[in-house]
């Protein structure tokens, strides 16, 4: 008979078990037996629970199938008593819509739908207009919750449903809150009335959501379940729930949960879900005694064969410990890399590892049994050694262990530390002394660069130019202090605190402003200067010497771990009265500035006074005739005069505008009105314009609220800014049409700040943008004789008045028809104003 082909593949696998069984040690092959019975038993138990558990759960599931069919069943009976009241309310509003039902109708209807359908507790009648034209309730429903005619909704639940069904014309349900404690909750269905395509109104009918639930739900689904009605959020409307679980119940993973299911509500949707929980029928198979029983005998048979395994396993350990111990000198030796050496109580050496043979150089042979001195002593350190050889025999050893030098075999020298423990045997006595040997020539190395680098790093601290001082918070102590602080303040805390206090670092405390959201209620400190480092400076001025200071601090944790102020003070008195004189020569150059414009428009200002002047003399001339020839009456002298009076006030006007525009004097910014500002600088520009024959219109809107300015040094900016227009326009050799200079001030917003805006366009030929780039640059200037210090000026005028400037060119399609200088300046606000307003009452203004 031939083998099965099956006959191979079952061979092979019995053959390589044999020669792995075979291929173990005895003590394996008895590990392995042992666990063999023992797996068998967990195997066996774990079908047992796998068996009942399988069991369990078919009887749950079986359950839930029953409890989802109950329940959909409910469900359809409560749909379906809902579709049917929904259609008796849908006929009473096609009635209402068509005018074929009366209010007193109405009434009787609704009257007999809410007798004869318990569930039903109103029905209400509600125009267009939201006033209630009719209502009937049931005797059930509860006093704050009638509607009587005539009354108007009010806002809520039912008003918002109402504007819904306005909009959707459709049905709505709605489940609106609760108002008064005791009322039973209602579910309103609100149906359109349509009049010819026109809204009329709807007609409110109100449920009873416990009757809906006693009334819809079948007997059978109620005595089988505890059947719930909830809300969109999960509140009870309707029923009774089931009560929790017990705790130990909740415990026990294998104990059935409540079984329960949830559907929501139709037509009314998400806002009413019915839910049914299943009353507990049986205890399951899992709490059965033949489950139990079974499980206790699985459980003590594998503990007898644990047990059994246990001893075996104690007696193979001891075995094992046996080789283990015998095996631990040559791992120690082969493993570590510190110096281990043995002495015994006389001071022989009894045993050194590998790695301390590795470490001086001489072998195992040629050490043991050796005697003080040792070869690997050096020759300088003999005594020493042999004094720390004794306190180690004698038992004086610190705990720290010691350092000493150590020599080679090829006689170089290493630093070594070490450390010396008693040597004690199975029995409890000491038979000698252990030694542990470090090699710590690469840390000592390590820390002698430390302590180099640590000099250099003081060394460079003690020749800053700048004052470094630190001390912890809350404390007078100093840390740190270099040369140039103990210099200043000398070595102790004072100068450092004076510092932080001036320049207003000083931490503040947690008793002091405890309700602070930004502070640190554990340490008492503002959390925002110990979580980001600052780098804002403040500059203080101390009388003590004399200087002026930059003042930079941060917090750091010192080496201690304590919280400390670092503060960095520098010597700035230099770069301040540098500041002090630029700011001189800054205004000197713009009163050079005007003085220059009133030099270029010195023909037009002769020009301009040579009219009143002239006017002047030929009054004076024709009176001086007049009177001699006897033709001069009072009215006639009293006209002449009047002119002559007038042509002299305005040559003295002008004369008096040239005075305040070029006369030097300090800065003095107050409440600037935008409109005479702008009057006065019009005035002066508009003789350099007329010579030029450009023609000049100007703009300024309306109640323009007050800036905080200089008037004079704004009305240079807007002269200079116009008379540059007129010479662009004159270098284009533009025809008389096109010349022109155009003025506009008007309010902006800038960066959500207030201002006004001062623009100045010309019909000129623009800027290239090379010269665009260099325009507000100091000594640039694309005219011949100009010195290129206008726009500079002007620039650094406007930003000294917290304002930005910039420049534009002006299109006509494609071709350059001009450009656009614009300044902005911020509004005053109050507190500056009558802060500057007091300043200028103390300080005199000086003019030269």
């Amino acid at each position: 008979m031939p083998p099965s082909p099956t006959a191979p593949s079952v061979a092979a696998p019995i053959r390589w078990w044999r020669n792995w069984w075979r291929g173990l040690s005895p003590t394996r092959q008895d590990r392995f037996a042992a666990l063999a019975p023992l797996a068998a038993v967990l195997m066996f138990l774990a079908a047992i629970v796998a068996a009942f558990w399988y069991l369990r759960a078919e009887e749950v599931e079986r359950e839930q199938e029953a409890l989802r069919r109950d329940v959909e069943y409910a469900h359809q009976r409560v749909r379906l008593r809902l579709l049917e009241r929904q259609e008796q309310i849908m006929r009473i509003a096609r009635d209402l819509s068509n005018q074929d039902l009366a209010r007193v109708d109405f009434v009787s209807r609704a009257e007999i739908l809410i007798s004869q359908y318990p569930e039903l507790q109103a029905i209400t009648w509600i125009d267009e207009r939201r006033r209630i034209r009719a209502s009937q309730a049931a005797p059930t429903l509860g006093s704050g919750q009638l509607r009587m005619a005539g009354e108007v909704l009010k806002p809520g639940d039912t008003a918002d449903a109402f504007g819904l069904a306005r909009d959707l014309q459709q049905p709505v349900y709605v489940q609106p809150s609760v108002i008064a404690g005791d009322a039973a909750p209602l579910l309103q269905l609100q149906v359109p009335l349509n009049n010819q395509g026109r809204f009329g109104g709807v007609v409110l009918s109100e449920y009873s959501i416990d009757s809906l639930l006693r009334y819809g739900t079948p007997t059978e689904v109620l005595a089988r379940y505890a059947v719930t009605l909830l809300d969109d959020k999960g509140h009870l409307l309707a029923g009774t729930p089931l009560g929790p679980r017990n705790k130990a119940s909740q415990l026990l993973p294998w104990k059935p949960r409540a079984n329960e299911y949830e559907v929501p509500v139709s037509p009314v949707g998400n806002g009413l879900t019915l839910r049914a929980q299943a009353y507990r029928t049986s205890l399951g198979m899992v709490g059965s005694g033949l489950f139990w029983l079974v499980g206790t005998l699985s459980g003590m048979t594998a503990w007898m064969l644990i047990a059994t395994w246990r001893h075996t396993r104690r007696r193979m350990r001891t075995q094992e410990a046996l080789v283990a111990e015998t095996n631990f000198r040559r791992a120690m030796e082969n493993s570590i890399l510190t110096g281990m050496r043995a002495l015994d109580l006389e001071g022989r050496i009894s045993y050194v590892n590998a790695a301390f043979c590795q470490m001086t150089g001489w072998s195992a042979q040629e050490l043991v049994g050796l005697k003080a001195p040792f070869p690997y002593w050096p020759e300088s350190d003999l005594e020493t050694l042999q004094a720390k050889l004794r306190d180690e025999l004698s038992g004086n050893t610190t705990a720290g262990g010691f350092q000493v030098r150590v020599k080679r075999k090829s006689g170089t020298l290493f630093d070594a530390r070490l450390y010396v423990s008693p040597l004690i045997d199975a029995h409890g006595q000491q038979t000698g002394w252990m030694t542990s040997m470090t090699d710590i020539t690469e840390p000592n190395r390590i820390r002698a660069q430390l302590s180099a680098s640590h000099e250099r790093f003081t060394i460079v601290l003690e020749s800053l130019d700048a004052s470094v001082s630190v001390a912890p918070l809350g404390s007078e102590e100093l840390l740190f202090a270099n040369k140039l602080y103990r210099q200043w303040f000398g070595s102790h805390t004072g100068g450092h605190l004076q510092l932080v206090a001036q320049a207003g670092m000083v931490p503040i405390s947690g008793k002091e402003h405890s309700g602070m959201d930004d502070e640190d209620g554990l340490m008492g400190l503002p959390t925002d200067p110990l979580t980001s480092a600052r780098s804002e400076n403040t500059e203080i001025y101390l009388t003590e010497l004399g200087k002026w200071l930059e003042v930079r601090s941060r917090y750091l944790n010192w080496v201690d771990g304590r919280l400390a102020q670092m503060v960095i003070a520098t010597d700035i008195t230099p770069r301040r009265l540098a500041e002090e004189q630029a700011g001189r020569q800054a205004e000197r150059a713009q009163s050079v500035s005007r003085l220059i414009t009133m030099g270029e428009m010195a023909s037009s200002l002769a020009h301009e006074l040579n009219q009143p002047l002239t006017a002047i003399n030929n009054y004076c001339s024709g009176l001086l005739l007049r009177i001699q020839n006897g033709q001069l009456g009072e009215e006639a002298l009293l006209e002449t005069l009047q002119k002559t009076a007038h042509q002299a006030q305005r040559a003295g006007q002008i004369i008096q505008h040239i005075r305040s525009f070029v006369q030097k004097s300090e800065p003095n910014r107050t409440l600037a009105d935008v409109h005479s500002m702008v009057t006065e600088a019009v005035e002066l520009a508009d003789i350099e314009l007329r010579r030029r024959n450009v023609r000049l219109t100007h703009h300024v809107a309306a109640r323009l609220p007050p800036v905080m300015a200089d008037t004079i040094l704004i009305e240079q900016v807007l002269v200079n800014l116009m008379k540059n227009g007129a010479e662009a326009i004159e270098h284009a050799k533009r025809p008389p049409p096109n010349r022109s200079v155009e003025l506009r001030v008007v309010p902006r917003q800038v960066d959500e700040h207030d201002g006004v805006e001062f623009s100045v366009c010309d019909t000129g030929r623009g800027l290239a943008p090379e010269v665009r780039k260099r325009l507000f640059e100091a000594f640039f200037s694309t005219k011949e004789e100009g010195m290129g210090m206008g726009l500079n000026l002007c620039r650094s005028i406007v930003e000294s008045h917290q304002g930005r400037m910039d420049v534009e060119n002006l299109y006509n399609g494609l071709e350059l028809a001009g450009c656009r200088f614009t300044f902005w300046l911020p509004l005053a606000k109050p507190a500056d104003a009558a802060a500057t307003t007091v300043a200028n009452e103390q300080t005199p203004r000086m003019v030269a």
